[in-house]
């Protein structure tokens, strides 16, 4: 039975959004070629869709993909979280598929390159100054402007990211990052996991954007709110709503800064996620990533008559036909939720409870019982999401936290020690 193309979807172990790209790919009748890092047991059974690579090494990724493409040729690659875009943009450049050039996707995973190219174009971004994480904090914190953000400058979801008010802050936030790009998830032989970024505060509100780049042209998909302020220390996200609330003039604003910015990494063909920062009238990116949105907030935003945005992607790649872009008419928002102190997770309860808020569509726990957990800045995954639809934005909003509120979560220090937190 002939499909519809042959989709090589790069899927991270850690990844969370694993289920909706299969059953989108599946629903459109796309044949699937999985690439992780780690070698699956059905490999050796279904060496024809699945391989391992190495997401670390993209000219072996390429040399791979290659040789699996003399037999059974790719007609698209998709990257589905942060660690596979480069690897995703190599292959997409030998193989001339749809997708954004390879320095871009480098440009953007990096925070100093991504401010230079952006600096280098007009475009407002933060001051900044980088450092190798084998600097001296204290002879770097008297000549620093404060407030400042000291950031990790190959990290991403706001891992190791701490605001410093006054010298001494900074150098305890130095040495804290120091420690996390030791961890043993981080490659040690990168050159960017080894610098810290320092930036100038900037005040004000973070929105999101998810878009879309077409042949170098933005279309914009959406655009989120996040009604809670992030001011730091940690910058930890929680609620995102769509549609935005802010005036049509600044949400234009925040569109031509975005594709501006975009198109002066030279991001070309994908999903783009985007923060941005808003003071007043001014509007600066912080982040444009060559991917899209992370976790499994995407299962907030609907197009069509009820497309998902894991659909949209791969028809994009495989040049299929997308019927709309427009999003669903009700407001829709996620909640990520936080993890509230280093320990084992015992439990999540009041789930039941959570669920029935009117407006609440969806409660996924993504931690299982007896995971080691970790918060901000030090942790990198969410405890869960919550989601939601309603009429308004506002209603939203009341929605995931009220449901938030039903939670309790219970972690333990160590095994026989039970500690409880509601949420």
């Amino acid at each position: 039975m002939p499909t519809a193309g042959r989709l090589l979807l790069l899927l991270p172990t850690r990844t969370y959004r694993t289920k909706d790209f299969l059953e989108a790919a599946r629903g459109l009748g796309v044949e699937i070629v999985v690439g992780s890092e780690e070698k699956s047991t059905l490999e050796g059974h279904r060496p024809e869709n699945l391989m391992t690579l190495d997401f670390r090494d993209p000219p072996a990724s390429v040399r791979r993909v290659l040789e699996f493409h003399r037999d059974r040729p790719v007609d698209a690659v998709v990257s589905v979280d942060e660690p596979t875009a480069l690897v995703a943009a190599a292959v997409a450049d030998a193989l001339s598929l749809r997708h954004h050039p390879v320095e871009s996707a480098a440009a953007a995973m990096n925070k100093r390159r991504m401010r230079e190219v952006l600096h280098d174009a007009g475009i407002a971004v933060p001051s900044f100054a980088t450092y190798s994480v084998d600097d001296d904090p204290a002879s770097i914190a008297p000549h620093t402007h404060y407030p400042c953000v000291l950031k990790p400058v190959a990290l991403s979801a706001s891992r190791g990211v701490i605001r410093a008010d006054r010298p001494e802050e900074l150098v305890s936030a130095f040495v804290r990052i120091r420690a996390i790009l030791e961890s043993p998830d981080i490659p040690p032989d990168a050159e960017a996991t080894r610098q810290i970024i320092i930036e100038d505060y900037i005040p004000g509100f973070e929105v999101a954007l998810e878009g879309l780049m077409d042949g170098s042209e933005l279309r914009v998909l959406a655009l989120f709110d996040k009604p809670d302020p992030l001011e730091g220390p940690f910058f930890e996200e929680t609620i995102y709503v769509t549609p935005s609330r802010l005036p049509e003039v600044l949400q234009s604003e925040i569109a031509q800064v975005t594709g501006r910015a975009a198109a002066a990494l030279g991001l070309r063909d994908g999903p783009i996620h985007a923060e941005l920062r808003v003071d007043g009238e001014e509007v600066r990116p912080l982040e444009i990533a060559a991917r899209s949105i992370g976790g499994l907030c995407s299962r907030a935003l609907r197009f069509g008559a009820g497309t998902s945005l894991e659909e949209v992607i791969i028809r994009h790649a495989l040049r299929m036909e997308i019927e709309s872009l427009e999003r669903e008419d009700r407001a829709a928002g996620v909640m990520m939720l936080p993890v509230p102190r280093a320990g084992n997770l015992v439990d999540v309860r009041g789930q039941d409870e959570a669920l029935a808020v009117t407006g609440v569509d969806g409660i996924e726990i993504t931690a299982h019982k007896g995971q080691a957990l970790m918060p901000l800045p030090e942790g990198s995954r969410y405890l869960g999401f919550i989601f939601a639809r309603a009429e308004t934005p506002e209603e939203v909003e009341a929605a995931l936290r009220e449901s938030f509120g039903r939670l309790e979560i219970v972690m333990e220090d160590s095994p026989g020690t039970g500690i409880s937190r509601g949420m």
